[in-house]
This record gives structure tokens, C-alpha cells and sequence, in this order.
């Protein structure tokens, strides 16, 4: 039988990128999956890539309430429940040292990466009482568990987004939802692609061999390899993982200082 046959997903930042991935490979085994996101153009592009029946997508803001209980609602309407809940939607923000980045990129990023994802916990958890259960995956970062400069704001949201695993995962383990953190590193997307334009304004390429090398494996992982260890958190593999913090980082983390 398949890893998540007949269970009920939705993914926020499903339309590229990690999210987009990880749609793809848990219709693949199985799931019923809404893809969720700002973007339509871009979840359209996701459900034509998967070409399946199981996928669907909803246009969200997921740092509003109301699109997030309605994103939620609408998952619960087409399929019947919620099982899974990838809060996977995030931005990196501006670069810079604290003193020269403004409160309102600030904010922003505090937005969708926390209020988001907080808001996602918050109304995911009673539909998955309903179900007996379930697992809420959450995308972090290795700058979630080290001090990154010239990136404040991110590095703030993604040490929040560990506190609320951890949290989240003591709140639902009396009614069987699990919460876990995935940590990603350098990954090659357009996420990765912006830091290196951003960073490297016309050396993109010295940017990225700079990056890389930093990393015990010397590449860049892919949004597969990222998909996989969502998978496993969301399976009945993991049935005894909750509350943890899970890299995903060619040893990034392993080699810092």
C-alpha cells in the first residue's frame, strides 16, 4: 500500500519549490492534496506538472485568518477531513544588518513566516481531533537553529517556527497530532536563486560556489530531497517523532562553529 494512501493534505507555498515538490510526491503516494498560495499562475503550473486527479489548489494569503480558515475549510469540503498539514509558505526578506533593514520588511517577513504558520497550528488542530489525529509538518531552516547575519528578520521567523513545533507538538500529543520542524539548507531554488541575485548582482555564480562550498557535501540540495523527509513525517513511518527538528542540509549545520 502506498505511504499516505487516501489521507488528506494541504500545502501551503505549493506553487514552486519545496511545496511544489512535496505535492508531487505524496499524490504519488496516495495523498488527496491542496495546494495553497498567493500565486494562482504559479499553482496552476503545479497541479498541470503533477497531472492527477488528487490535486487541487486554493489562492491564500496565509498570514490572514480568514484565508487561512477558509483554505482549510475548503481542503475539509472537497475531501472529507484533514490529515496532513504541510505549513510550508515563507519569504526570505530583506539582507542587511539589523540597523539598515526597515520594520516593514521586517514585519513582512514575520507575517508569513510565523503569523502564518502559527495561524495554520491553530485552526489545523481541530479538524485533525476530528480525525483522530494527524501530523502538521513545518518548514524551518538551518538558520533556524544557527545565527545567520545580514538576514535578521528570516533567521528570527525560522527560530520561531522551531519554538512553535516544539510547542505545537506538547499542545496535540494528548489528541495524536504530531508537530515537527524540517530544516532545510542551501537549496537549489528560486528561493536559493534570489539570495544569489540578491547577494550577488552579477556574480551569482561566485555566490553560489561560495555557498556551496561551505557545505560538507559541496552541492546544493534539491526540493526532492526535501520532499522525502516530508514524506516520512507525514507517514505512520514517523509515529513516534514529534516535537523534533529534522535537517535537510548536506551537514551545513554540522559545520558551523
Amino acid at each position: 500500500m502506498k505511504r499516505l494512501q487516501d489521507k488528506v493534505a494541504v500545502i501551503t507555498g505549493g506553487g514552486s519549490g519545496i511545496g511544489a515538490a512535496t505535492a508531487a510526491l505524496f499524490v504519488q503516494e496516495g495523498a488527496r492534496v491542496v495546494v495553497v498560495g498567493r500565486n494562482e499562475e504559479k499553482l496552476r503550473k503545479t497541479m498541470q506538472a503533477i497531472n492527477h486527479e488528487n490535486v487541487s489548489y486554493t489562492v491564500a494569503d496565509v498570514s490572514q485568518v480568514e484565508d487561512t480558515q477558509r483554505y482549510l475549510r475548503e481542503t475539509v469540503e472537497r475531501h472529507g477531513g484533514l490529515d496532513i498539514v504541510v505549513s510550508n509558505a515563507g519569504i526570505q526578506g530583506e539582507f542587511g544588518p539589523i540597523s539598515d533593514i526597515s520594520v516593514e520588511a521586517f514585519d513582512s517577513v514575520m507575517a508569513i513566516n510565523v503569523r502564518g504558520t502559527w495561524l495554520a497550528i491553530k485552526y489545523a488542530f481541530p479538524e485533525l481531533r476530528k480525525r483522530g489525529g494527524g501530523s502538521i509538518i513545518l518548514t524551518a531552516s538551518a538558520g533556524g537553529l544557527n545565527g545567520m547575519g545580514i538576514s535578521s528578520p528570516y533567521v528570527a521567523s525560522k527560530h520561531a517556527v522551531v519554538g512553535l513545533a516544539r510547542a505545537g507538538a506538547i499542545d496535540g500529543a494528548p489528541h495524536g497530532i504530531r508537530v515537527n520542524a524540517v530544516c532545510p539548507g542551501p537549496v537549489d531554488n528560486d528561493m536559493m536563486t534570489n539570495v544569489e541575485r540578491t547577494l550577488g548582482a552579477g556574480n551569482e555564480a561566485q555566490v553560489r560556489a561560495w555557498v556551496a562550498g561551505r557545505v560538507p557535501l559541496k552541492r546544493f540540495g534539491s526540493n526532492e530531497e526535501v520532499a522525502k523527509l516530508n514524506l516520512f513525517l507525514a507517514s505512520g513511518d514517523s509515529s513516534y517523532c514529534t516535537g523534533g527538528t529534522y535537517t535537510v542540509d548536506g551537514g551545513w549545520s554540522a559545520s558551523l562553529p
